[in-house]
C-alpha cells in the first residue's frame, strides 16, 4: 500500500505561481508513475498530468500545457507539482496519484490517491 498525501495549497493571485507536493509513504514511488488530478466544485474530475517511472516521460492536459510541470525526488519519496501562470479557472481540489502504469492519461484509474488540496486563484 501507498500513502499520499498532498500538501502546498492556498490562495494566490491570478497569474502567480504555487507548488504543490506529495509525499508518499508505505512504499517506495520508484517504480510507479506519479499523476495530479483535479476537482472544482460541481464539475467532475479532471486529468492535470503524470510523469512515468520508465523514462521520466510526461504528459499533460491541454488545459496545463506550458504552465504546470510535474516531477518528482525518489530520494525523498515524493512528487510535485509546479503551478505557473494560475488562472482563476484552476480553483480545484488537487489530487495526487500513483499507480503501476507506464503512463497516465484521462482515461487511467491510479491505484493510489491523496486527500488532495485546495488551491485557489483570485482573479
Amino acid at each position: 500500500q501507498v500513502q499520499l498525501v498532498e500538501s502546498g495549497g492556498g490562495l494566490v493571485q491570478a497569474g502567480g505561481s504555487l507548488r504543490l507536493s506529495c509525499a508518499a509513504s508505505g512504499r517506495a514511488i520508484t517504480t510507479y508513475t506519479v499523476a495530479w488530478f483535479r476537482q472544482a466544485p460541481g464539475k467532475e474530475r479532471e486529468f492535470v498530468g503524470s510523469l512515468s517511472w520508465v523514462g521520466g516521460s510526461t504528459y499533460y492536459a491541454d488545459s496545463v500545457k506550458g504552465r504546470f510541470t510535474i516531477s518528482r525526488d525518489n530520494a525523498k519519496n515524493m512528487g510535485y507539482l509546479q503551478m505557473s501562470s494560475l488562472k482563476p479557472e484552476d480553483t480545484a481540489t488537487y489530487y495526487c496519484a500513483a499507480g503501476g502504469q507506464l503512463r497516465i492519461t484521462e482515461a487511467s484509474m491510479p491505484n493510489y490517491w491523496g486527500r488532495g488540496t485546495q488551491v485557489t486563484v483570485s482573479s
